[in-house]
């Protein structure tokens, strides 16, 4: 998937982004790393209802090594995802019927934000909070057709 690009982003967000947020998004994409935290944060303030932004932030402040940012983007994301798709608002809370997990849309990119942010926990050192996570993410997606499986065996590596 590429997300800056757009294709293939409905596989996951259910849907293209509104104009503005892709001219962030291809502000970001061209700009410096600089220019690109900024645009997508300006992204992510200005339209928090929209959720690849999120993502593309998340994923950025982790390829940068910037583990604690990545968590706070991707805790937000989780909490945007939430709403829109009227789960719970503490992950734990959230019951494998509560969604349907399987289809683009929200409940996809809250499943997919709760794998990232196991992973974002892994990284951080976080063992217990990204076991945690994982044990939720198999209950929610017992297939495992998120990936979390990546995850998991990055736990148990350490």
């Amino acid at each position: 998937m590429n997300i800056f690009t757009g294709v293939e982003s409905s596989e996951l967000f259910g849907g293209q982004v509104p104009p503005p947020v892709q001219r962030l998004i291809d502000s970001a994409r061209s700009g410096t790393p600089d220019e690109a935290g900024a645009a997508l944060w300006t992204a992510v303030l200005t339209f928090p209802r929209c959720l690849p932004p999120y993502y593309l932030l998340y994923k950025f402040h982790a390829s940068r090594g910037e583990m604690d940012a990545a968590h706070e983007v991707a805790r937000k994301a989780l909490a945007a995802a939430a709403l829109q798709a009227h789960l719970a608002a503490d992950w734990r809370a959230v019951q494998p019927g509560d969604a349907d997990f399987s289809t683009p849309g929200p409940a996809r990119f809250w499943l997919f934000t709760l794998k990232a942010l196991a992973f974002i926990n892994v990284r951080r050192g976080e063992r217990a909070a990204a076991l945690a996570l994982v044990v939720k993410l198999r209950a929610l997606d017992p297939a495992d057709r998120i990936g979390f499986g990546v995850v998991e065996a990055l736990l148990a590596q350490s």
